[in-house]
């Protein structure tokens, strides 16, 4: 029987995948300058991993269950990167627009979007290998 705890599980793998395939081609953009498509693709993918990010926190929102000692520290861990996330991804994608509609692209803001989207990446896949932890770890369905 399907509940609301099996949405988180089946939706984290969406803001992963989709943040770090965008910041791979945001790298590849800065390399590949000839290649108009790269930061068209990193753009739409940072969007749908922002959508992707904001839905998995409210399906991790609905999973209620308290853990104790070791389990708690990590699921508070995770909950944690899991809010960098989500604001660093909101904001480089706020900040993304802004650059796209005034055509800044040029700009030295292209260089804060670029460090946002390390930080991005970089707290999406701890937040995950945290995730990761507690439910082959922990045994603890998220």
């Amino acid at each position: 029987m399907f509940d609301t705890s099996h949405l988180h599980p089946m939706i984290v793998h969406f803001p992963i995948a989709l943040v770090m395939v965008g910041f791979l081609f945001e790298i590849c953009s800065f390399l590949f300058k000839k290649e108009e498509w790269l930061p068209k693709a990193s753009y739409w993918l940072l969007l749908l991993g922002t959508l992707a990010a904001i839905v998995a926190s409210i399906t991790g929102g609905l999973i209620t269950s308290e853990f104790s000692g070791t389990a708690a520290i990590v699921k508070h861990t995770h909950e944690t990167l899991a809010l960098i996330t989500l604001v660093t991804l909101l904001i480089n994608s706020i900040l993304k627009i802004y650059i796209k509609r005034k055509h800044k692209e040029n700009t030295s803001l292209r260089w804060i979007s670029l460090a946002l989207y390390i930080l991005s990446a970089i707290s999406v896949g701890l937040t995950g290998f945290y995730g990761g932890n507690l439910v082959y770890n922990y045994m603890m369905p998220l």
